[in-house]
């Protein structure tokens, strides 16, 4: 089935996946950093302070999302779905009115646990675990809504702080997410429950008849070589682009570049993105995502080698491009890898954990690049180390993976 019959045969469901990933932009990093400036200017916070603060929030939330995340093997998606929603706009509203650097952290940590964690892990999990031989189709349509968030909302952000102020636009979106999100996402699950019967009635007929992978537990997952392997790679993205995105301001000004003009270039990001995430789809389909993971990292390293040896703003659109290309792959690799490797029955729990070493990867890449900048170290040196360390990342799934993968055990 080709990809647009394919989203004609399921809408509704396929649209929560969409609305999910759509509405976790307000917990991701690109978003939270264009106020970034704003908040560090309002309490006085170097980049390495406005970094610590926000790489504590992340890993304070990678490591509940190890035990939340799972959950979504116990509850009823639309329970858990109201309760991560609830929690994004009272974060979005506790933005708006934060008084003191002290209360960013229980706000920053709410809107990377619930946006950017919750969300996200909602998004992709339900897609891997409800849809089967369409599975990469299913995942790069969901994840569609990250490029068009990206694409619509630092444009519009960038104007309403121009013109209202950093605070009244986090005052709005937690005022718009509480009247509309939930409703929306509710009425997009409407005859879930049959759905989840009929998936449990399939996995107990599969199980009865195979001893195979449908058994792997996430317990199992962390005696496996092959999931460290892996590790590498599908954290890359997250580690990398996160830290040049929450330092964009920087990046923007040691290059010279407008940063309206760089808000702009998220449209290009975001149509790289939404363009490899549908072939991806295809592509996993058809191939695996085991062997796409060898190779999608290789377009951020050619944007990071730009990164290092230009100036010229043309450059930044070909960046832009490139790192899309590799965050639009990601998407539906990182999240359709763990269902084809270890099985459907126990993926939310592998998901959440995936999920929550990304969010992990991502707190530690701010600081980290803040503490780079503060001592005198230019991005460009930083690209060139992120290009050494994709290659190395490739090399351990294009090389050393295989050999384990031919050994795999339950």
């Amino acid at each position: 089935m080709n990809i647009f019959k394919f989203m004609v045969s399921s809408p509704r469901f396929l649209a929560f996946g969409f609305l999910a990933a759509f509405f976790s932009s307000f917990g991701q990093t690109y978003f939270i950093s264009l106020s970034g400036a704003d908040i560090r200017e309002a309490f006085d916070l170097s980049h390495g302070d406005f970094g610590m603060i926000y790489s504590a929030a992340t890993l304070t939330s990678a490591m509940l999302l190890v035990w939340a995340g799972r959950k979504i093997d116990d509850f009823d998606l639309r329970l858990y779905t109201v309760l991560v929603c609830v929690g994004l706009a009272l974060a979005c509203l506790g933005m708006s009115i934060v008084a003191s650097a002290f209360w960013l952290y229980p706000i920053l940590f709410g809107l990377r646990f619930c946006g950017q964690g919750l969300l996200s892990h909602i998004s992709a999990t339900t897609m891997a675990r409800y849809y089967d031989a369409n599975r990469g189709k299913a995942i790069s349509i969901a994840a569609m809504g990250y490029p068009v968030g990206e694409a619509l909302l630092p444009i519009m952000v960038v104007t309403v702080i121009a013109v209202l102020g950093w605070r009244q636009m986090w005052g709005g979106i937690g005022i718009f997410l509480a009247l509309s999100m939930v409703p929306t996402l509710l009425w997009l699950l409407k005859g879930h429950g049959e759905r989840h019967r009929k998936l449990e009635e399939n996995t107990r007929n599969a199980a009865s008849q195979s001893n195979d992978i449908q058994s792997w537990s996430r317990r199992h997952v962390l005696r496996d070589p092959r999931f460290y392997i892996l590790l590498p790679s599908i954290l890359a993205a997250s580690f990398l682009v996160t830290g040049f995105f929450f330092h964009q301001v920087h990046l923007v000004h040691s290059k010279g570049w407008s940063m309206t003009m760089f808000a702009g270039a998220f449209v290009v990001y975001a149509a790289a993105q939404l363009t490899t995430s549908l072939l991806a789809g295809v592509l996993v389909d058809k191939f695996g995502a085991v062997k796409l993971i060898r190779v999608y990292l290789f377009p951020m390293a050619f944007a990071l080698l730009l990164l290092a040896g230009f100036d010229e703003v043309w450059t930044m659109i070909a960046i832009m491009a490139f790192l899309g290309a590799t965050a639009g792959m990601g998407q539906v690799v990182n999240s359709a890898v763990w269902a084809e490797i270890y099985g459907i029955t126990h993926i939310g729990a592998i998901k959440a954990l995936g999920t929550a070493l990304g969010v992990l990867s991502s707190a530690l890449s701010p600081p980290i690049m803040g503490w780079a900048i503060d001592r005198g170290v230019s991005m460009e040196a930083i690209a060139l180390y992120g290009v050494v360390y994709i290659f190395a990342a490739a090399s351990l799934a294009g090389f050393v993976f295989p050999r384990f993968d031919r050994f795999r055990t339950a």
